[in-house]
C-alpha cells in the first residue's frame, strides 16, 4: 500500500503489479487469542472506529432521531410511522 503496489514474488520476471482506485476495509478484534498486534506502519492507512455495546433502547433513540430528521418535510401521516418503522 505504501508503494502503489507491490512485485509479484512467484514469477521469474517479477513484474510491478499496481493498485489503482481500491477501497479496502477490514476488521479486528483485541490482540490476543491468537490474534497479533497490527502495528502502527499498517494502522496509519485505515479510520479506525470503535464503538461499546449499547441497549435496544439507546440503539432506538439514535435511528428514531435519524428518522425523524429525514422525514421533517414529509406529511403528517409518515412522521407519525417513524416510531413503528424504527
Amino acid at each position: 500500500m505504501d508503494y502503489r503496489g507491490w512485485y509479484e514474488r512467484d514469477s521469474k520476471e517479477k513484474p510491478f503489479n499496481t493498485i489503482v482506485d481500491i477501497i479496502l476495509v477490514s476488521a479486528m478484534g483485541p490482540p490476543g487469542g491468537g490474534r497479533a498486534n497490527v502495528t502502527q506502519r499498517l494502522q496509519r492507512h485505515f479510520n479506525l472506529i470503535a464503538y461499546t455495546d449499547m441497549s435496544t433502547d439507546a440503539i432506538g433513540v439514535i435511528f428514531n432521531t435519524i428518522v425523524s430528521a429525514y422525514f421533517r418535510s414529509f406529511s403528517n401521516d409518515i412522521k407519525e410511522s417513524v416510531e413503528r418503522l424504527v
